[in-house]
């Protein structure tokens, strides 16, 4: 068992979702990794530019000393709108957690302390949108997610938080 600790996100470490956004692109070829500067498309530097505003939140997860996690949400409803985008008031997930660090009940946690956050702020509901084959579609269903879409290649879900 891995001791943990989840807590909000202090303002000098908001740099560190560029790590956290890129791990969150899901892979399915691990011996041919996108770039890391894919996250400079704008369809994925939205998740994190100018992180910091109303209705941006993130928690990440902590172990000895370094940050192996992060859950963030904010609402993507601009020029630029997110895969999991549903209406201007509802904020949307993205979640990623260092390879080593997987599938130890840290996301889970994360997802699970993030949504208590959400719902305490007051948000109805929360949204993602998962590639179809991604093994995470699995956890994001035990915490409450439901597919309310299914695209091409994604799901579109949605977690009713009242």
């Amino acid at each position: 068992m891995i001791e943990y600790t989840i807590r909000e996100i202090k303002t000098e470490e908001i740099p560190l979702l560029k790590n956290f956004l890129y791990e969150a692109i899901f892979q399915r070829d691990e011996n041919n990794l996108a770039p890391f500067d894919i996250i400079q498309k704008p369809e994925l530097s939205v998740y994190i530019d100018d992180f910091g505003k109303p209705d941006d939140y993130c928690l990440v997860a902590e172990v000895n000393g370094k940050i192996v996690g992060a859950v963030w949400t904010r609402i993507l409803a601009g020029d630029v709108k997110g895969f999991g985008n549903t209406d201007n008031r509802t904020p949307e997930f993205a979640i990623s957690l260092y390879k080593e660090f997987r599938n130890k009940g840290i996301g889970t946690k994360l997802m699970l302390n993030m949504l208590q956050l959400l719902k305490d702020k007051g948000y109805i509901q929360t949204s993602l949108a998962v590639q179809k084959d991604n093994y995470a579609v699995k956890m994001y269903k035990s915490v409450g997610f439901e597919i309310v879409e299914e695209l091409t290649e994604e799901y579109l879900m949605i977690c009713k938080l009242n």
